[in-house]
C-alpha cells in the first residue's frame, strides 16, 4: 500500500481519544474519520485535523478512503459494530475485553474469519517494553522452569473521571454488569490475563475469589487461581479497589527470579515528556501498539494479538466467574 493507512475511530471515550492523540503523529497514517455522539468529543476530534466526523458509525465504515477501524466502543457495543466493520471488509482493532461472554467473542471471530479481515485485540501492554523483554527471558530460560507467576493490575476502576482536564460523569454502562459483563476480572483482569497467557500458554483451568467492597452487582475484586499448560501457577488479583495503582508481575523461576512493572512517572516528568515528545512514556505502549496495526493492515500481515487471543480470554473469565470459591 503506497498512500498512507487510512484509519476511522468508533467511539471517542477515554480508550478512542488516546487512540486519536497517537495516530495524528504517526507518518504513514491518515486519520480518516471519527465517530461518536458526543459533539465535544467530535470538535477535539477536529482541532486534530480530522476532516470527517460522524454520529452514525455507519457511515464511517462505509468510507472507502478508510482501510481500518478501531472500536473504542462500551463492551455491550462490540458484536454489533465488529460485524458492521467485518461485513464491509475492513480490518480492524478491537479494545479489550473482547466481548461480554464467550458467545458473543466467538461470533466477533466468525464474522472477521468469514469476511476476511484481519482482527487485531487491543492489549497495549504486550507492547509495554519492560513486558516484552520479561517475555525474551522467558522463551531464553533465563529464569528456568516458572513455578510461580504473579499478575497484579490495582486501581481505582471507573471510581473516577475519565475526562482529562475536565471532570465529566462515568458512563452508565460500567455500572451495568449486563452492558459491562462483570467487573474488575473482565476489564482490568483480561489485561494481566492474556499477558501471562503470552508467557505460559493456555489456561488448563482457573478459580476465582471475588470481592464487593462497593455491593454493587459486579466484583470490584479478583483473586484468581489459574494452572497454565507450562505447568505455571498464575495469581492473577485485579481490582477497582484503590486509589492507588500498581500493574506488576512477578516471576519466580528454578533458576531466577524477575520482575517488571508499568507505573505513570510523576506529573513534572509526564509534563516535561508531553512537551518534549507529545506523549508519555506511560502511554509509549499504546503507540508502539497502533504502529504496529498499521504496519500489519499495510503489508498484509496477521497481528497479534489476535481474535482467537480474545476468545481464548473471554473463556477463561467466563470459567473463573463460574468456579468460584467461597470463602467467609
Amino acid at each position: 500500500m503506497s498512500r498512507k493507512v487510512g484509519i476511522g475511530i468508533v467511539g471517542l471515550g477515554y480508550m478512542g481519544n488516546i487512540h486519536l492523540r497517537h495516530l495524528v503523529k504517526i507518518r504513514d497514517v491518515d486519520c480518516v474519520a471519527v465517530a461518536d455522539f458526543s459533539k465535544k468529543a467530535l470538535r477535539e476530534a477536529q482541532s486534530y485535523g480530522v476532516r470527517k466526523r460522524f454520529v452514525n458509525y455507519q457511515d464511517l465504515v462505509e468510507d472507502d478512503d478508510i482501510d481500518a477501524v478501531i472500536i473504542a466502543l462500551p463492551t455491550h457495543l462490540h458484536l454489533q459494530c465488529a460485524a458492521k466493520v467485518s461485513e464491509a471488509g475492513k480490518d480492524f482493532l478491537l479494545e479489550k475485553p473482547m466481548a461480554r461472554n464467550p458467545q458473543e467473542a466467538r461470533e466477533i471471530l466468525r464474522l472477521a474469519e468469514k469476511n476476511s479481515v484481519k482482527l487485531m485485540m487491543g492489549y497495549h501492554l504486550r507492547f509495554h517494553r519492560p513486558f516484552q523483554k520479561l517475555k525474551v527471558k522467558v522463551e531464553n530460560r533465563q529464569l528456568g522452569d516458572i513455578e510461580v507467576a504473579y499478575a497484579t493490575f490495582i486501581s481505582s476502576g471507573p471510581f473516577f473521571h475519565r475526562g482529562g482536564h475536565t471532570p465529566v460523569r462515568v458512563p452508565e454502562w460500567w455500572f451495568d454488569k449486563n452492558m459491562s459483563g462483570g467487573g474488575a476480572l473482565i476489564d482490568v483482569g483480561s489485561h494481566i490475563l492474556n499477558l501471562l497467557r503470552w508467557y505460559f500458554g493456555e489456561i488448563r483451568d482457573i478459580k476465582a475469589c471475588f470481592g464487593h467492597r462497593f455491593n454493587l452487582d459486579f466484583e470490584d475484586s479478583a483473586v484468581c487461581f489459574s494452572r497454565f499448560e507450562s505447568g505455571t501457577l498464575g495469581v492473577i488479583t485485579a481490582g477497582y479497589f484503590s486509589q492507588g495503582f500498581k500493574l506488576e508481575l512477578e516471576f519466580f523461576g528454578s533458576v531466577n527470579n524477575a520482575f517488571a512493572q508499568h507505573q505513570p512517572p510523576n506529573k513534572l516528568k509526564a509534563a516535561t515528556q508531553m512537551l518534549m515528545t507529545g506523549k508519555s512514556s506511560f502511554h509509549q505502549a499504546h503507540y508502539d501498539e497502533l504502529r504496529y496495526f498499521v504496519h500489519c493492515v499495510a503489508n498484509d500481515l496477521l497481528p497479534s494479538p489476535s481474535g482467537l487471543d480474545g476468545v481464548r480470554d473471554i473463556e477463561a473469565i467466563d470459567r473463573a466467574y463460574k468456579n468460584e470459591i467461597k470463602m467467609e
